[in-house]
């Protein structure tokens, strides 16, 4: 049985994630989404609590997909979990350098594991969490870059402040 792990912020989750972590429950006996908090980031939206949440609830129907909350180093989480690979999504050449030293780093800090790297399915590859802060703050319909799952919580969430 092989697992991998899919990792982020998810400051939120987006359909261009989404996309990632469905092509590696295809690929993968078992994924977790290791939900990172990441205190290097500006302008968080969410809490760690809440982006697990959305998190949780965008993955429902994948029955071999599970998330959790990481706070550590990711190659810890995969020591925990007995995972081989670590899957990332690239939605361009700055992505792509920015993985691949991360992948040197991880494969460092524990032997034997891989990164693989999925190009961004055409349709997300300009989609980040940082746009789809954007559209949540000036109202803009978030069907379109969010799982549709998610939505109703955003809302609440944001209309709740």
């Amino acid at each position: 049985m092989t697992t991998a792990i899919c990792s982020g912020s998810f400051d939120p989750i987006t359909l261009g994630h989404l996309n990632i972590i469905q092509r590696a429950a295809g690929c993968f006996d078992r994924v977790y989404v290791c939900v990172v908090p990441n205190a290097e980031k500006r302008g968080q939206m969410f809490t760690p609590e809440q982006k697990l949440a959305l998190v949780q609830k965008a993955v429902e129907g994948l029955p071999n997909v599970e998330a959790e909350l990481w706070p550590g180093l990711l190659a810890e989480f995969a020591q925990k979990h007995g995972a081989k690979v670590i899957v990332r999504g690239v939605r361009n050449g700055s992505d792509f350098d920015q993985e691949y030293q991360m992948a040197r780093i991880n494969g460092g800090l524990c032997p034997g594991l891989e990164t693989v790297l999925l190009p961004a399915a055409a349709e997300y590859e300009h989609f980040s969490s940082t746009m789809a802060r954007e559209m949540i703050r000036y109202g803009q319909p978030l069907e379109r870059y969010l799982p549709a799952a998610i939505v109703p919580d955003i809302k609440q969430w944001i209309n709740g402040r």
